[in-house]
């Protein structure tokens, strides 16, 4: 492995030598690798689903039995294998919303999708922060159910459609998503929702070994440079080392770990109980099973599924030396995308784990929550993000969303078809982005988007 990627290395730096006059360079080998010594060269369909290059042994060995978790299709109790399925939920396996390892189905007009689900909760917080939940309903809505057992209700989305102009006078055309409860088995009363469409696992555990020193450090929510741009950091419960801890993980970073997102993960869309979350999710709800079987998921394999996600690599960056995708980068950051998609990261120090260790990475993301302006609000706060922040998305292996998923489908909700019309719903602390795109002419909004392929 390490004379190929020396060879990779001797390769570009030959190719780019030869570039074409005129263009200003803006690459260095480090733009190949955007995992650092964990990146992976499969452009395929098998793009997220790639092993760290460097682990070797036991840890190994956790991977490939995390591996098969993540894929088990599991069935109601009793069973003599992959037991412990709802009684109600919302998937059968991780790989159901997480296909290859990637981004879900968004639902087409007036139909569901199990990689979309609705978080749920009443008004107010709990004494940690965090959402309450909703009577009968819990936090999330579950849209299946094991036989004899009803369901919590149906989720349908619809579209209205919207036509936009960029500043040339070229046209498009915006879908908005309206969310329907239908057939809830009981009253729903008041209630708040969140839309959270599945994104893809690879690189999570680079994500997690960035230091928080790092990542506060770009905290700036009075916007002391007045910039337009504050970003800040969401704290929330930690449940296993029962404390405040920086949030790191979802939509709107209200998770601090990969284990707990993969316990909740499992307790929440699955129907899995385990030692973070030992009660079912219909504990209080006329669903309950009665069963006296938790935890239906042992702590080792709970553990081994948080491992493989945790070191899965990430896909290297393609075609870095392309003058297009160089004039595509040059106006990335002079759009201001740069100021929320930090390019680098470094990991952190880990003597324990050497393969995440100091790892200089290439993710895009800051990490931190930024408003998103009224068209992409939620209108339901999370620990301390409000009802318009989310959390920057990596944007690396962006470009390879279609060779895997087979789609283009982007934002907390599905609802961008494709990259530009994700960066033309962006409002809030990122207007002036959006608008810099929008008055770019044809050829220079076509190179932004090459650049963002090439991630």
């Amino acid at each position: 492995m390490i004379r190929f990627l020396f060879f990779i290395f001797v390769i570009s730096t030959i190719l780019f030598s030869c570039k074409k006059p005129g263009v200003i360079e803006e690459y260095n080998e480090q733009d190949w690798m955007a995992g650092g010594t964990q990146t992976v060269f499969e452009q395929g369909s098998g793009a997220y689903r790639q092993t760290f290059p460097t682990l070797s042994g036991e840890l190994l060995a956790t991977h490939g039995t995390g591996d098969a978790m993540f894929e088990a299709t599991f069935v109601s109790a009793p069973a003599p294998k992959n037991s412990g399925l709802g009684p109600i939920y919302n998937a059968v396996s991780c790989a159901t919303c997480h296909i290859n390892d990637g981004r879900g189905m968004a639902p087409i007009d007036g139909g569901s999708s199990a990689s979309l689900f609705l978080k749920l909760s009443s008004s107010g917080q709990d004494i940690h922060g965090a959402p309450n939940e909703l009577p009968g309903f819990g936090v999330q809505l579950q849209t299946k159910a094991i036989f004899g057992t009803q369901a919590e209700g149906d989720l349908i989305v619809t579209y209205e459609y919207e036509t936009g102009y960029f500043e040339d006078g070229t046209s498009y055309e915006l879908r908005r998503p309206t969310f329907t409860i239908n057939n809830p088995y009981t009253s729903m009363g008041s209630y708040l929702f969140s839309p959270r469409f599945s994104r893809p696992v690879f690189g999570l555990g680079l994500l997690e070994a960035i230091p928080e020193w790092a990542i506060i450090a770009n905290e700036d929510n009075l916007d002391v440079n007045q910039d337009g741009i504050s970003g800040k950091a969401n704290y929330v419960w930690d449940i296993k080392n029962q404390k405040t801890s920086l949030g790191r993980f979802g939509w709107k970073a209200g998770v601090p770990s990969i284990l707990q997102q993969v316990a909740a993960a499992y307790s929440q869309d699955i129907g899995m109980t385990n030692f973070l979350f030992p009660k079912e999710t219909s504990f209080t709800q006329s669903q309950y099973d009665n069963l006296s079987d938790e935890n239906e998921l042992s702590d080792s394999l709970l553990y081994a599924t948080a491992m493989y996600i945790r070191t899965l690599a990430v896909p290297a960056r393609r075609n870095v030396q392309d003058p297009e995708v160089i004039k595509g980068k040059q106006l990335f950051n002079s759009a201001s995308c740069i100021k929320c998609h930090t390019p680098k990261h470094t990991t952190g120090v880990n003597v324990a784990f050497a393969d995440l260790s100091n790892q200089t990475i290439f993710p895009y993301t800051d990490m931190l929550l930024h408003d998103m302006g009224p068209n992409l609000t939620d209108n339901r706060p999370e620990y301390l993000a409000f009802e318009s922040e989310w959390r920057t998305p990596p944007l690396w292996g962006i470009g390879l969303s279609v060779a895997v998923n087979n789609h283009s489908f982007f934002l907390h909700d599905g609802r961008a078809r494709n990259l530009s019309e994700a960066i033309l719903w962006h409002g809030g602390e990122a207007i002036l982005a959006r608008e810099n795109y929008r008055k770019m002419s044809a050829s220079d909004r076509a190179a932004l988007l090459k650049f963002l392929n090439s991630l």
